[in-house]
C-alpha cells in the first residue's frame, strides 16, 4: 500500500522502514535522483522536481533526503523523519518517490551513494537532477568530477543562480559536454558526462531564509 501522503508513520523518531529501502524501479525506467537535505523542503524543491518530470520525461523521480550535507551545518539540521514527513506533504506529483534510503549507508558522500544506486540498478537510466544554486559549490563534493561521468546531469534554473551557472568549475570543465535544452527529453540516451541547463518557472523561496525567518 502506498505511503500516507500527510507523512510517514514515525516510532519514537525512526521513520517507516519503507522509506529507509532503496525505491523500486523497473528495468528500461528513466529516473531522475534529486538529493538533498531538504532542511526544510519548500515550494521551489517541489517546482525544481515537477519541472524536471515533465522536461526530462521522468518515469519517476526519487526525491532523496540525505541525513546531512558534509560541507553544511549539522547543528541546524531538523530530524530525518520530521524533513521526511515535510517532504512527503509537497511531493504531490505520482512520479515522485521520496526516501531516505541513505541513512543506512555508511556514508553521506553523494558520489558514494550515486555509485551504489548505479550498482543495484544495472538496467535503470538514472538522470542526477540538481538546482543551479547549487553550481557554485559543486566542484567542493567529494569525488565531483566522477559524479560527473556517472550520470547525465540536469541543472534546473533557480533565482539568482545566472552567475553561478556562468562562472561554476563544473560548466567549464565539462562544456564540451553540454546537451542543448531543446534536446533534454534525450538525455537518457546520452553517456555521462553530459548535460543540459533547464530553464522554466522559479521560485525565490530557499531553506536558509526559511530557517532565519522562523528563528532557527
Amino acid at each position: 500500500m502506498a505511503p500516507d501522503k500527510s507523512g510517514p508513520s514515525v516510532i519514537n523518531d525512526e521513520l517507516d522502514r519503507h522509506y529507509l529501502r532503496m525505491p523500486h524501479a523497473e528495468r528500461g525506467m528513466v529516473v531522475g535522483l534529486f538529493g538533498g537535505s531538504f532542511n526544510p523542503p519548500h515550494q521551489g524543491h517541489a517546482l525544481v522536481a515537477e519541472i524536471a518530470i515533465k522536461r526530462l520525461a521522468l518515469d519517476q523521480l526519487w526525491w532523496m533526503v540525505t541525513p546531512g550535507n558534509p560541507l553544511k551545518d549539522r547543528s541546524q539540521l531538523l530530524p530525518l523523519s520530521e524533513r521526511v514527513a515535510l517532504s512527503e506533504r509537497l511531493a504531490k506529483h505520482p512520479a515522485i518517490k521520496v526516501t531516505a534510503f541513505e541513512k543506512d549507508f555508511a556514508t553521506s558522500y553523494t558520489a558514494h551513494t550515486l555509485a551504489r544506486v548505479k550498482a543495484c540498478n544495472p538496467h535503470v537510466h538514472f538522470i542526477w537532477i540538481m538546482g543551479a544554486d547549487s553550481l557554485k559549490t559543486f566542484h567542493r563534493w567529494q569525488k565531483w568530477q566522477d559524479i560527473a561521468r556517472m550520470f547525465p546531469i540536469a541543472i534546473i534554473d533557480r533565482p539568482g543562480a545566472t552567475l553561478s551557472f556562468l562562472s561554476s568549475k563544473m560548466t567549464k570543465t565539462f562544456d564540451f559536454a553540454r546537451i542543448d535544452e531543446d534536446d533534454s527529453r534525450a538525455l537518457w540516451k546520452k553517456s555521462a558526462p553530459a548535460w543540459t541547463f533547464i530553464h522554466g518557472p522559479r521560485s525565490r523561496l530557499s531553506s536558509s531564509a526559511i530557517r532565519a525567518k522562523n528563528g532557527a
